[in-house]
Parts: C-alpha cells; sequence; structure tokens
C-alpha cells in the first residue's frame, strides 16, 4: 500500500498533510494522482514561495511518484526479517532529483531564517524536521546512503522533540517521534550502537503506541499515522488492528487502489481468504466500470494479488493461472511486480510437482531482475525444490 506503506516505515515518517484543511495538492497526493498534486505544490510555491511548507510538499510528491512508479509503496513487495535494509532500486530521472534537493534546501533555508530571529519558532522547527526527514527518504532509498540517511532522521527526530518540549499538545511532531523509535528498535544492534544514535536505543512498542496516539489525537499526520500503523500492525501480525483504519482510509481516499490491495492482504492474514478475494473482485468491477483511479489500473495488478493469495492458501492451480497470465504481460508492471509474480510462480509450480516449470520460472527471474530481493530468495530454488514451510 502507501508504503504510504510497506517497509516504508522510515519514509512516510516524513509526510506534512494538513488534514484540518485539506489542499486540492494533498487530495491528490493521497489518491496517487502525483502528477497533479506536483502542478498544485509548484502553483502553491508560486503564490508563497517563502512558505517552507509548500517545498516539503513538492519534494514529497517528487519522492513518492518515483516510489509509485517502481512499485515500492507496496507491502507484498517487502519480504525477509529486516525490510528496513531491503528497498527497491529507484532511479529517479535527473531533473527530478535536481527539483526535490533544491525544494529540500528552499526549505531548510526558509526555516533556519526564521529560526535566527526567533529560535523557538514552533512552525520553523517542524518544517525543518520535516526537511531533514524527506532528505533522510531520499538518501534511504535512492542513494542506499543508510547512514547519512539516519543521521538526517534523527536530526529531524531532534528537531520535533523541540517542537514537543515547547508544546506538548503538538501532536503531530510526535509522529517523527514514533517512527523513529520503531524503525531504530527494529535496526541490528550493531547499527545502533552508532554514535549518532546514542540516546536513541529505539522501542518498537513505544513507537506504536506513540504512532496509535498521532491517529487519535494529531490535526496534520492523522492520515500519515494511519499508514503508517497498517504496515507496521502488518509487519507485527496485528493484521485486524489495520482492517478498520484501512476501511477509513479507503472511504477517505476512494480513488487509492493501493488501499484496496493493502486490505485484500489484510484479509488474507487474517485467514479470510473469502473477504480477500471480495475486495479483489470488487477491484475489477471498479475498473470495468472505469471508476476513477481504477480505469488505468492494469489489470494484471490485480491477478498478481489474486494468485498470491490464492497460492498462500495453496490453490495452487488458480494460483498458477492467475500467475501465468501475469507473467504473460510483464510490460504492463513495474519490475519489483514482475519479480515476484516469477517467483510465486516459480514456487507454486514447484509445489504442483512441476518442477521443470518452476525452473524456467527461476532462471527467467534471475535474467530479468538479478539482485532483486526476489531473485535473491529464488536462487536456492534453482537447486532444491521450493517447499512449503511449517509456518507458511
Amino acid at each position: 500500500m502507501i508504503r504510504l506503506l510497506a517497509g516504508l516505515l522510515l519514509c512516510a515518517s516524513t509526510m506534512t498533510a494538513q488534514r484540518a484543511t485539506l489542499s486540492k495538492g494533498l487530495e491528490h497526493f493521497y489518491n496517487l494522482e502525483y502528477d497533479e498534486a506536483i502542478a498544485e505544490f509548484r502553483r502553491q510555491i508560486e503564490a508563497a514561495p517563502d512558505q517552507p511548507s509548500a517545498h516539503n510538499h513538492l519534494a514529497m510528491a517528487i519522492l513518492y511518484r518515483e516510489m509509485y512508479r517502481t512499485g515500492a509503496l507496496e507491502t507484498e513487495l517487502v519480504s525477509g526479517g529486516n525490510p528496513f535494509l531491503r528497498r527497491p532500486k529507484m532511479n529517479p530521472a535527473p531533473e527530478d532529483e535536481k527539483e526535490f534537493f533544491t525544494a529540500i534546501q528552499r526549505s531548510m533555508s526558509r526555516s533556519q531564517a526564521r529560526l535566527e530571529k526567533d529560535p523557538k519558532d514552533l512552525q520553523a522547527l517542524y518544517t525543518l524536521g520535516v526537511a531533514h526527514g524527506l532528505r533522510a527518504n531520499y538518501n534511504f532509498l535512492v542513494r542506499k546512503a543508510y547512514m547519512d540517511s539516519l543521521r538526517d532522521a534523527t536530526a529531524a527526530r531532534r528537531l520535533h522533540n523541540k517542537v514537543t518540549d515547547l508544546d506538548p499538545s503538538h501532536y503531530d511532531a510526535r509522529l517523527v517521534q514514533g517512527v523513529h523509535e520503531y524503525v531504530v528498535g527494529s535496526l541490528p544492534w550493531h547499527i545502533r550502537m552508532l554514535g549518532f544514535l546514542v540516546g536513541f536505543r529505539g522501542d518498537k512498542e513505544r513507537g506504536i503506541r506513540i504512532l496509535e496516539e498521532v491517529a487519535h489525537k494529531g490535526r496534520l499526520n492523522d492520515v500519515d499515522a494511519e499508514v503508517l500503523l497498517c504496515a507496521i500492525y502488518r509487519r507485527e501480525r496485528n493484521a485486524a488492528k489495520a482492517v478498520p483504519l484501512l476501511q477509513d482510509l479507503i472511504r477517505r481516499f476512494p480513488r487509492n487502489h493501493l488501499l484496496r490491495l493493502e486490505l485484500a492482504q489484510m484479509y488474507s492474514d487474517l485467514g479470510n481468504k473469502g473477504a480477500a478475494l471480495a475486495v479483489l473482485e470488487e477491484m475489477e468491477k471498479l475498473r470495468a466500470a472505469g471508476a476513477p483511479g481504477y480505469a488505468r489500473l492494469p489489470l494484471e495488478k490485480i491477478l498478481f494479488a489474486r494468485g498470491v493469495i490464492q497460492f498462500w492458501y495453496n490453490d495452487l492451480d488458480q494460483a498458477i493461472e492467475n500467475l501465468e497470465r501475469v507473467t504473460a504481460k510483464t510490460e504492463l508492471l513495474d519490475l519489483n511486480t514482475e519479480s515476484y509474480a516469477w517467483l510465486r510462480l516459480g514456487q507454486a509450480y514447484d509445489l504442483a510437482g512441476k518442477r521443470s516449470l518452476a525452473l524456467q520460472a527461476y532462471r527467467t527471474l534471475q535474467q530479468r531482475a538479478p539482485g532483486s530481493d526476489a531473485a535473491n530468495q529464488a536462487r536456492p530454488f534453482l537447486s532444491t525444490p521450493y517447499q512449503r514451510r511449517p509456518s507458511s
């Protein structure tokens, strides 16, 4: 989902939607209409170039558009015990990267100018923290500069700590605190020993409690807190808590198809195959009717989700049928979805006793997406057929 889900917990920590007065740009943003959102944010900057928040919104939309393009917003594509260190490869266009960093620099300089006049300017502390967080996202996702990313995330945490020290009722500033607690608490111990993380050992449970508080009491970041909690609840195997949040988000942002895909996954995790498949059936109907947000959605995205659910429920014939349809039209998909489609297809073939077809799927995956997480998962199955683990 919107990593605005998955494994995107560090990344989504910097979103700054002003829910109290949801602007047209943010309405587009939450509905995955990134080109329209970027156009709106550019207009806002033209009208008020000295507002740091407008520059932050522009940078945020540029980054998330790239994440959406590469399939990095969907939790099904995140796997392994530590997804914070396993992000999809992103290669934004040079002009997008330039506009992103220009927006960040302008936001920072305007916030710092205000702080020089008043070190206790809450809004300036807040927007400066957001800018650091967005730069942390970029370093993490695009440059794979994990230490630089953690340094910026820590700077964002410190700045927003100042906000809440000055105004304990500023629940929106607690979003970064909650995410930072959860993410740092999820990192390997040797990374948590780094000098710039001294004093921030991280606490996953505390991070969740803070985000729940922001979801209930925040004015600007309640939506982001809900999105993050959905990703975290799934990671922590507590999908039941995510379902009502997703239902609320779908009501508020009906053109965001990733929310429904995530809801289907949550139902699947809960053991409710019927409800999961019903969500996907509804998506197909919306697509056939040309509903906004669904008319241009490739059918193969829905078939992929359906095939994966059927795979986990051991409906192998149906899973293979759907995944074969997906891999027959990979040109319509982002590379991450394609790579996991080949992986699941190969595994389904193995479980069905079709070893030669499984090997063909694994080899195609190695050719199409070498070095990807899916390809790394598939590599052992080139020599030994995939078998379902008892806990799977």
